[in-house]
């Protein structure tokens, strides 16, 4: 017997065996080879959306040509070679005002660090009353905190001013006006981010099992020893989590420091980012303005590398319980 010619695959049938939902070792249904190359176009799609404009601002920062309009989107470092020029002016002067860039560093990372500490201090101890204690009045406190949460931060900003701006105090010769200080600004970022992270401190906590401090306390802790011994250490995750947010929105906050302060001593980093612009594009050092951006990113990378491993566990859980 003869044998018979193949017939040749027509595309509809190659279509078909793409398009097949393949089963795997778990007798689970499979993404076929159609949709994953699919997802995978679609993250590349993504991915490039994302690292793009990073990229751009890194090659725009080691421009030597110090571009006065850019108008190109394309990533050329190599164009006339590599220079340092911009982060050198960065760091010598980074605006006309007579502060320099360690003063502007400092004046943000301690404005940054003690709010954050602030917040994980005050709204552990609120949300730890929250979670474990039943007193008049407190449905009616969470709705308060939820509503404040919901308040952009940016309407409170006239009422916070004129209540700080309220507080002097005569020291010697001089006044010293709460609002125009780095305190007044911590103090008005605080009202804004303490809500959340008692909100979400709350929902962590509602997760740690009561049966634990009980048994602290039937091995003879008192209540705030088995607070400090058990529940507080338990709650690592969510206090770096917490932190990290509020370190990070403080960092990069601009409109209340912009609103509230006057000396050019106290100003942030991005108050300096901002006084770089010129009043035209082609007035803005675009070079400059590249590099401090990238020096502004830097640290909020690095305290995201201390807590990452306690970032995904303590937003997941925090966000959804409670």
């Amino acid at each position: 017997m003869l044998n018979q010619p193949v017939p040749p695959t027509s595309f509809s049938s190659r279509l078909r065996g793409l398009t097949a939902v393949r089963m795997t070792k778990s007798g689970e249904r499979g993404m076929s080879l159609l949709s994953q190359l699919i997802s995978q176009l679609l993250l590349l799609i993504v991915a490039a959306t994302v690292l793009y404009p990073i990229l751009w601002v890194v090659s725009m920062s080691f421009d030597p040509r110090d571009i006065s309009r850019p108008t190109e989107l394309r990533l050329n470092p190599f164009e006339g070679g590599l220079s340092l020029k911009a982060y050198q002016d960065v760091m010598k002067q980074p605006t006309a005002n007579p502060v320099s860039l360690g003063q502007l560093m400092f004046n943000s990372f301690r404005l940054a660090t003690l709010t954050g500490i602030a917040s994980i201090i005050v709204g552990v101890f609120a949300s730890y009353s929250f979670s474990r204690l039943r007193f008049k009045g407190r449905q009616v406190l969470m709705i308060a905190v939820l509503t404040v949460l919901m308040l952009p931060a940016i309407a409170t900003l006239p009422a916070l001013f004129v209540l700080l701006n309220k507080v002097q105090l005569h020291i010697g010769g001089s006044v010293f006006n709460l609002r125009n200080s780095l305190i007044g600004v911590g103090l008005a970022i605080l009202s804004g981010s303490l809500p959340f992270a008692i909100w979400n401190m709350k929902g962590y906590l509602d997760t740690i099992p009561r049966e634990l401090e009980e048994a602290a306390l039937i091995d003879g802790c008192t209540p705030n020893s088995a607070f400090f011994r058990v529940t507080l250490p338990l709650s690592i995750p969510v206090l770096a989590v917490t932190f990290f947010l509020g370190f990070m929105s403080t960092w990069t906050e601009f409109a209340t420091s912009w609103l509230f302060l006057t000396n050019p001593k106290d100003f942030t980093l991005m108050m300096a980012l901002y006084n770089m612009i010129g009043q035209y594009s082609d007035s803005t050092p675009w070079s400059r303005f590249a590099a401090m951006s990238i020096m502004i990113a830097l640290p909020v990378t690095i305290v995201y590398l201390f807590v990452q491993r306690y970032f995904v566990g303590g937003l997941a859980i925090g966000g959804v319980k409670g």
